[in-house]
């Protein structure tokens, strides 16, 4: 074998060395030159950047727009049935949950339905996945409406929740009381729903282009960060804090909506302060909703393999609840609140509130990095499951304009939704084209249908809201599923979980990443590292603890490290490797000392007595080994404190006549080693690219040496 870049042949090894050539033979391993002239790498990756030709262009504008690329090959007879019917049927189920995230994010029903619209276009025209949908996300809309609500406390309007008003002119000049802390400011342009879609656009407006910013500088990876079981606990979490706040609509209470930190147990303690206060109507209401809409879609679950569609039981029970609620006027007679006017046709577009950024400027961090992994992840996922490629930085661009454009035209953040993105790929889309079919659908709510459902109770809307979060609290099936494949991941989940619920939904997440990273640490900070045996007539070597019937070589331990060998675990390391050879260096040294000591002061006075014959035995008794190889094959890296542990460890057997191995060390950790002088001089072939070669080694060289103690 060679050293990383110091190759030398048998025949080069010193004369004494003659047995050695008989058992051991180097490999020849000529390492590759390396160019390292930064200059030379920056000015070509300038050129590769600067350089502007017709058909780079063209490469680029096909990229960054890929609706150029798929479109003129849409293939008519065979994409059109699917996309419509896909496209149509998700409209169908987006205009209700639309109108019922509105309330989620602190908005107005329209401003939900101009979300849905917008997103749909926009992605058509930047997304690269066939398949997902774009639109509302429920935990997206919770973070959204607790910063609309934080902010419009600020502002000074009244929190209490009144009946949505009637949107005419949101630019219209209207008086409001303005609390003491802001008696100083100008007096506030718009009413409080006017506000409220303010603030949602700005900090919409700000998630896109941190996504844009994101997909610009490659920084994707920040997504590895949110490991499935992060998000699957951050969504469960939040789930809760949904059902929470929805609670109050179920029971028609008037009370506020509690944020910040505890918000969850904070809202609850009111809900059962006011319960006495409890609208039996709306109760009632709820109650029927639940009995329609869970049986159903457990039907649609149950059948969708037969189901060409899903049933669209969600518009039914709105159609349905704002019949009974106009004709049986339950607003007027038991005081149900209700929707209220949702005017048709669009407002005038309206940039966001600059003043507005710094306010909301952090909360939109973990909402852009939630919507964007999402986003990203769902189309991955679905791509390979029907053969084709996706881009995901295109991906973080096509979810940032869906958030940067539709702010202007008073929206709010939207990413994709795994539960409609089933429903769109189960009903036959194809291409992306159903994105466009399911906007022209809610256009034409927008235009015709939108002020039809005036009386709608906003308890129906609740209970929408609560029945499609069964997928997120399900997780809970699946725990000793979890539990049984990684206890690690099943105790991410629940600390993140609980996170999310109970403290607030960004500190949750917060949490979860700090504790997942925690877990890593700590499981390469005390990793296994097993003594290994040999596996009869082969060249492998295997955990003695986990596999039966393997052999050792006499005076040889075999040890393996599974971690990076870094400043965090070298105590580790050490004790883990003193523990599993059952000597410590360091103390048989120290005990030799003692003994020479005790055993020079009793010459002193006896110069042949039997405690003298006692040192001697004890100074000289056997280890039992005379050689340990260290398997580093799971040893990804070594920083400098653990070049200088290995250098110790080394140091220590040595002089207590043990030598120490290396073997399997990767390039990179060849290449530490290398520069951090690890090896003396002619010392470089004591390191081995297998396991097998190094155990050769030692029974070699103990051979020869006990060839000449012999002589």
């Amino acid at each position: 074998m060679a050293e990383f870049n110091n190759v030398r042949s048998v025949a080069e090894m010193p004369e004494g060395d003659d047995a050695k050539r008989s058992f051991y033979h180097r490999m020849f391993l000529e390492p590759q030159e390396k160019k390292r002239s930064m200059k030379a790498l920056v000015v070509k990756q300038a050129k590769k950047t600067c350089s502007c030709t017709p058909a780079k262009v063209k490469d680029y504008v096909f990229s960054f727009f890929p609706v150029l690329q798929w479109l003129p090959k849409y293939k008519l007879r065979e994409y059109l049935l699917g996309d419509i019917m896909s496209g149509v049927i998700v409209g169908v189920l987006l205009v209700p949950q639309s109108i019922a995230y509105s309330l989620l994010a602190g908005q107005e029903p329209i401003y939900g339905l101009y979300t849905s619209f917008f997103a749909s276009i926009i992605y058509f025209i930047f997304g690269t996945s066939r398949h997902i949908s774009v639109g509302i996300f429920g935990v997206i809309c919770l973070m959204v409406g607790q910063v609309v609500d934080r902010e419009i406390q600020r502002a000074g309007y009244d929190l209490g929740p009144a009946a949505l008003s009637v949107l005419t002119d949101t630019a219209a000049y209207v008086n409001t009381t303005i609390s003491p802390m802001n008696q100083t400011s100008q007096k506030l342009l718009c009413d409080k729903s006017c506000y409220a879609i303010t603030v949602g656009a700005t900090m919409t407006f700000i998630a896109g282009v941190y996504q844009v910013a994101m997909g610009f500088f490659q920084v994707g990876f920040v997504s590895v960060y949110l490991s499935d079981s992060l998000l699957s606990g951050f969504v469960t979490g939040a789930s809760f804090t949904i059902v929470t706040s929805q609670a109050k609509y179920l029971l028609g209470l008037d009370i506020p909506r509690s944020s910040g930190i505890g918000s969850l147990i904070a809202t609850w303690i009111n809900i059962f302060r006011n319960i006495h206060k409890t609208n039996i109507c709306d109760l009632i209401t709820s109650f029927l909703c639940f009995l329609v809409l869970i049986p159903t879609k457990e039907l649609n679950e149950h059948f969708k393999s037969r189901l060409k569609a899903p049933i669209p039981v969600e518009l039914v029970v709105i159609v349905a609840a704002t019949l009974a609620s106009h004709f049986g006027k339950l607003k007027e007679t038991y005081g149900s609140s209700v929707a209220g006017h949702i005017p048709t046709g669009f407002l005038p577009p309206r940039p966001p509130d600059w003043n507005l950024i710094p306010n909301v400027a952090l909360d939109a961090i973990p909402i852009a990095i939630i919507g964007f992994a999402i986003t990203v992840s769902l189309s991955e996922m679905f791509a390979k499951k029907h053969g084709y490629s996706v881009k995901a930085n295109q991906e973080m661009y096509a979810i940032g304009f869906c958030n940067i454009i539709p702010s202007f035209f008073h929206c709010f953040i939207t990413s994709a939704a795994l539960a409609k993105t089933l429903v769109k790929e189960s009903t036959g889309c194809r291409t992306q084209m159903s994105g466009m079919v399911t906007s022209l659908v809610i256009l034409l709510v927008l235009l015709v249908i939108a002020p039809l459902f005036y009386s709608l109770q906003k308890c129906v809307l609740a209970v929408i809201t609560i029945v499609n979060l069964r997928g997120a609290l399900r997780k809970f099936k699946d725990l000793p599923k979890m539990w049984h494949l990684s206890r690690v991941d099943t105790v991410i989940w629940l600390v993140t979980m609980a996170a999310s619920a109970l403290i607030s939904t960004e500190i949750g997440l917060l949490v979860g990443v700090c504790f997942s990273m925690l877990c890593v640490i700590f499981r390469t900070q005390r990793p296994e590292a097993p003594l290994l045996g040999w596996v009869a007539e082969s060249e492998t070597y295997e955990s003695l603890s986990a596999y039966k019937n393997l052999q050792t070589k006499p005076g040889i331990v075999v040890f393996r490290f599974e971690a990076p060998l870094y400043y965090i675990n070298k105590e580790c390391f050490k004790s883990t490797l003193y523990k599993q050879t059952g000597v410590n260096p360091v103390w048989v040294k120290a005990a030799k000392k003692k003994a020479a000591k005790r055993m020079l002061r009793e010459k002193e006075v006896d110069s042949g007595g039997n405690q003298t014959s006692v040192s001697m035995d004890f100074v000289s008794e056997p280890l039992g080994f005379h050689t340990i190889v260290i398997d580093c094959c799971a040893v990804q890296f070594l920083d400098t404190a653990g070049i200088r542990t290995l250098k110790e460890v080394c140091k220590d057997y040595r002089e207590i006549d043990v030598q120490v191995l290396l073997a399997q060390c990767n390039p990179s950790v060849r290449s530490s080693l290398i520069r951090g002088e690890f090896f003396k001089e002619g010392e470089d072939h004591l390191l081995f690219h297998s396991v097998h070669q190094a155990v050769d080694f030692a029974l070699g060289a103990q051979g020869h040496s006990g060839t000449n103690a012999s002589k």
